[in-house]
């Protein structure tokens, strides 16, 4: 049996230094549960960032993956199949949008986003041509390509990337009257995060997605919501922005869309912003392919199906009130929504996620001092109560 060690260093040896993983290989996982390659068992709270929202290895999907491999993988956009059709009509459905366009990573729905808002900006809006302006939160965190680090305001992920692409105003987040400043004649759209999960699971205040979405309307500038990781019933409904009772003018979707077996994303809007489009203007070989689409909506199913929504709200609650009652002046604050919560610190949180890991639990540090909970949503209440004196015995340290 090879050892943890072996494979970290093998990792470190051929692989770019471009990530700093907690010291443990990974070799099967259900459910909530992972092992490692020694044999030992661990609680799953990061989800891969949202996108496990189903669990390890649901075996419902990983039925009809089996079932769509053995039967047709991919086709390009070059042909029609049988599964995109009938995976963007159930999330339309679902989500109350007339169109989608499939993608592949987060990212690339993000940049999809972005061009089509551009697009409707100049054949729409009428903005004076590679003028279209977009305002952007500080803090945000919409991905790692060329174009969308151009508006990060951190500075890590800029370092040695540039020339930058133009085009973006950053402001504020949480506050509304910086939207308002921001806005110009070539402004064209708004993208924001319902919850800054990246920045901290940093929760806005009520009335914020709101308010910037009656900015939006009243001034014809398009509400973007990019609900990669907060989407899909992570925060206790099926979208975040579900709280603030908005339908963004274009929603960004990804992570648990693929069930956690399959990079799966999209962006919905009605036909007044899609009809932008025609055929050659945006594409992708793997965007919405029948593998891709079959596993979606058997994702989507299980999401329903099992009530998951409704779930991470009623077990978030009360797991973020029994977080609240550990008593350390280590802890600044417990924020969250749904199973999506975030203990910040005092002090850095990777020695803390270290000491997690170390009793069978597995979280990650974001935003330096913030250590984010966010496990499957099928996670049963005795699992986290499970966790909670371990939790407390690293936190009070």
């Amino acid at each position: 049996m090879k050892s943890n060690r072996y494979y970290i260093e093998l990792s470190d040896r051929f692989s770019a230094k471009n990530y700093l993983p907690l010291p443990v290989v990974l070799t099967r996982a259900k459910g909530v549960w992972v092992w490692d390659v020694e044999g030992n068992r661990y609680l799953d709270m990061l989800s891969s960032y949202s996108a496990l929202n189903q669990g390890h290895c649901n075996s419902y999907i990983l039925q009809v993956l089996k079932k769509q491999a053995a039967r047709l993988t991919l086709t390009s956009r070059a042909f029609h199949n049988d599964q995109m059709a009938l995976f963007l009509k159930k999330l339309c459905t679902l989500t109350g949008y007339e169109k989608a366009l499939p993608m592949n990573s987060g990212a690339e729905a993000v940049e999809t986003a972005i061009k089509v808002a551009r697009k409707w900006g100049y054949y729409k809006k009428g903005v004076a041509k590679n003028k279209a302006h977009i305002i952007v939160c500080k803090n945000n965190f919409h991905g790692r390509t060329t174009t969308i680090i151009s508006f990060s305001s951190e500075l890590q992920y800029r370092d040695g990337f540039g020339p930058f692409t133009p085009g973006f105003k950053l402001i504020p987040y949480n506050d509304p009257s910086f939207l308002q400043r921001a806005l110009n004649k070539n402004t064209i759209a708004f993208l924001v995060e319902p919850i800054q999960g990246e920045g901290g699971v940093v929760i806005p205040k009520k009335g914020y997605l709101k308010e910037c979405y009656k900015i939006c309307k009243k001034n014809n500038i398009l509400f973007i919501a990019d609900e990669i990781q907060t989407g899909l019933g992570r925060t206790g409904r099926l979208l975040a922005c579900d709280y603030e009772g908005i339908k963004p003018d274009i929603l960004i979707l990804g992570k648990a869309l693929g069930g956690g077996f399959y990079p799966v994303s999209a962006i919905l809007c009605d036909n007044h912003i899609m009809e932008v489009l025609k055929p050659g203007d945006h594409g992708s070989t793997f965007g919405g392919n029948p593998l891709a689409s079959a596993i979606a909506i058997a994702s989507l199913d299980v999401i329903i199906k099992k009530r998951l929504a409704s779930r991470a709200k009623r077990l978030g609650d009360w797991f973020m009130k029994e977080l609240k009652r550990i008593k350390s002046k280590n802890i600044k604050e417990v924020r969250g929504r749904g199973l999506l919560i975030g203990v910040e610190l005092r002090r850095p949180a990777r020695t803390y996620c270290e000491k997690l890991m170390e009793l069978g639990i597995l979280a990650k540090e974001t935003h330096k001092f913030v250590v984010r909970f966010a496990p499957p949503l099928i996670i049963k209440r005795s699992e986290l109560a499970w966790a909670l004196p371990r939790i407390k015995e690293v936190l009070s340290g």
